[in-house]
Formats: C-alpha cells, sequence, structure tokens
C-alpha cells in the first residue's frame, strides 16, 4: 500500500491487516511519505488487532513480514513498488490515479482502498501473481484460456531479409537440417 498525507490511518490499518489475516507468511506493506499517518497507522494497527478473530495471523504476519516504511517522497515508493512488484497495491492518497500511471509491475491496483472488495465482488480475478511476479505475469483472466494459433505467411522479401540471421542461429545451435530448409526455401521456384 502507498498512502500519502491526505490517507486516514485507520482505513490503512486496516487494509493491512486484511492483507495480513490471510496467511503468517502474508506481507502487508505500507509506503508512506507522511510521519504522522507512519506513526497513526502503527497505532490503529495495534488497537484494530486486538479485535480480529484471527488476530493470533495477522500478528504472526504483521511482526514477520509486516512494515510500515518511511520514504522521502512518493516517487521513491513508486521505484520501490516497480522493484517489489506486488500481488496487489492499494492507493491511498490524493492523486491516486497519476501514481497508478506510473506502476509497471504489480497484479491489481486498488484506487482509494477496498482490496477486500477485490478478494470477493469487485471483478477482477483475485488468481494474482505473487511473490514479485508480477513483472513477467499477469492476473488470471479469460484470455489464460483462450486458444491461439499463430499463422506465418513468409514472402520472398522477408525471408530474404532474414535468412542470414535463421541460418546463423540455426548453424549457432548445430541444426545443421534447420539451416538446410532456410537455403532450400530461399532457392525455391514458383509462387511464395
Amino acid at each position: 500500500m502507498v498512502a500519502d498525507d491526505t490517507a486516514d490511518p485507520a482505513l490503512c490499518a486496516a487494509e493491512l491487516l486484511a492483507q495480513a489475516e490471510h496467511d503468517p507468511l502474508a506481507s502487508a506493506l505500507l509506503l508512506t511519505p507522511s510521519v504522522s499517518v507512519a506513526k497513526g497507522v502503527v497505532r490503529e494497527s495495534e488497537a484494530q488487532l486486538e479485535g480480529l478473530e484471527r488476530r493470533d495471523i495477522a500478528g504472526q504476519s504483521l511482526e514477520g513480514r509486516g512494515a510500515v516504511i518511511k520514504v522521502d517522497d512518493l516517487s521513491q515508493a513508486l521505484d520501490f513498488v516497480n522493484s517489489y512488484a506486488p500481488e496487489h497495491l492499494t492507493l491511498l492518497m490524493a492523486d491516486a490515479e497519476g501514481f497508478a500511471a506510473g506502476v509497471r509491475h504489480t497484479g491489481c491496483i486498488f484506487l482509494g482502498g477496498g482490496e477486500a472488495f477485490g478478494d470477493y465482488v469487485a471483478g477482477p480475478s483475485h488468481v494474482l501473481p505473487t511473490g514479485g511476479s508480477a513483472r513477467f505475469s499477469s492476473p488470471l483472466g479469460v484470455e489464460s484460456f483462450l486458444k491461439v494459433t499463430s499463422v506465418v505467411a513468409l514472402n520472398s522479401n522477408i525471408m530474404e531479409a532474414t535468412a542470414a540471421a535463421a541460418d546463423e542461429l540455426a548453424r549457432a545451435e548445430g541444426l545443421t537440417a534447420h539451416a538446410a530448409a532456410i537455403q532450400r526455401m530461399l532457392r525455391r521456384k514458383g509462387p511464395r
């Protein structure tokens, strides 16, 4: 989660605890440039934790893998987010949409909070890339179940332009039949 000085510490704490109660190994992190928000979130987290049925699990998560991190500014928070590639990201800030535009690596972004809604009713799949895999993977979606077939039709100009590279790669792999097929395609007579 990233929050600026406009964020409500009680809401930030509630969002963190919602993540922490999943599992003792869950990572509930808050990045903020605001000292007052950071202190308020720590205070609120401790108070709200006491009323939770899964306080033992949430407490273990916060103790072992949770953090409230004071950053210099939102730019530093953005750098961290893109490096960490979180499963999902909650933005509690005045310009959440502007910040979100710079996020390159996360499975889902919640503008203004509501990640718990995302677990149940918000609409997108909640099968998200974990463990930093958001750097190269997307959430599960309809497109994950589509079968796609590639169709390739190379004309003579494309073959002539790419043959040398294809031949070199084939030979580098020791696949001389590939190289021979490439050369034969270049010499082929008739329509291409």
